[in-house]
């Protein structure tokens, strides 16, 4: 089993695990051929919320060299403070103090590979610099890693969802997230609704207190339906029919951290089942990758 890449672009990667650390302690990461997985899916987050996430391997690495008994995949759980640890490392060791030379220096390349340190598997981070006065420095930072068995590997399942009832194109995440934090100290749960006329609402409702939050003219993208005829898809939807769901303010607060990584953001709302984000790394014709968040809904008894 041998692992190796250069960590072209660190700001990205640091970004995207900034967004997955909100939902969990330790996540999954799948190296294949072609891309790099990263998956939260511990049922016992707050709020159920999953990531499923698919990284173009050239958007993050170079010289990239992956080989195992697994059809070339190695899938490891790590803890993502300690990723992000060596990243932060890395994002700042540009200019930053070496405190083992006292000098700064700028970093020329960082390498990542698989190893194992007094029988423990580690991600070890070997980043090499030079300072101003032209001396070469090494920096090396071990993640300690568990590799998961292929028979664990293959238990990992994205949740099933329904067809989407509309796929909306969300304003600023990091606008929606300032709108989310002021209601966040008036309810628990917030319903968002969207329809094809470009309406997109964020709203909550309590005995104390209603508040209602409206976009209007929001893109609405047509997706033909999994085995949907032309005609059937040519046929218009009711404008203004809201297709709305009940999620929690929590978890749609720790989706609304990625806005750190986000271009464009796709929303599907499955009525009275569960809200799914697509998180584009780059444009959407382009993408270096995509963040699939899904967050259940919460049923209204009344």
């Amino acid at each position: 089993m041998r692992f190796r890449a250069g960590v072209e672009n660190v700001t990205t990667f640091f970004r995207i695990m900034q967004s997955v650390e909100k939902l969990q302690k330790k996540c999954i990461i799948k190296f294949t051929e072609d891309n790099m997985h990263i998956i939260c899916n511990n049922d016992a987050n707050e709020g159920g919320i999953q990531v499923w996430s698919q990284i173009k391997i050239g958007s993050i690495f170079s010289n990239y060299r992956i080989q195992s008994n697994s059809n070339n995949e190695i899938t490891v759980n790590l803890s993502c403070e300690a990723l992000m640890g060596a990243l932060r490392s890395v994002s700042t060791s540009s200019g930053a103090s070496n405190s083992a030379s006292g000098s700064s220096y700028e970093t020329d390349e960082v390498i990542v590979k698989l190893a194992k340190k007094n029988d423990q598997a580690v991600l070890n981070f070997e980043i090499t610099g030079t300072t101003r006065a032209g001396r070469k420095v090494k920096i090396e930072h071990d993640v300690k890693i568990e590799v998961m068995k292929p028979a664990d590997v293959a238990k990992l399942r994205e949740p099933m969802c329904p067809e989407p009832d509309i796929h909306v194109l969300l304003p600023s995440l990091q606008k929606m997230r300032t709108i989310v934090e002021r209601l966040r100290s008036m309810s628990d749960i917030l319903a968002i609704r969207a329809s094809h006329n470009g309406c997109l609402q964020l709203s909550i409702n309590t005995e104390s207190v209603k508040v209602d939050t409206e976009w209007k003219n929001c893109n609405i993208p047509q997706m033909m339906k999994e085995g949907a005829s032309q005609d059937s898809a040519n046929e218009s939807p009711d404008p203004e029919q809201l297709f709305s769901v009940l999620v929690s303010v929590k978890s749609f607060l720790k989706f609304l951290s990625s806005h750190v990584v986000s271009t464009t953001t796709i929303a599907c709302v499955c009525q009275n089942h569960c809200l799914i984000l697509y998180v584009y790394i780059g444009d959407v014709a382009d993408a270096g990758g995509v963040l699939t968040f899904y967050i259940p809904a919460i049923i209204d008894d009344e």
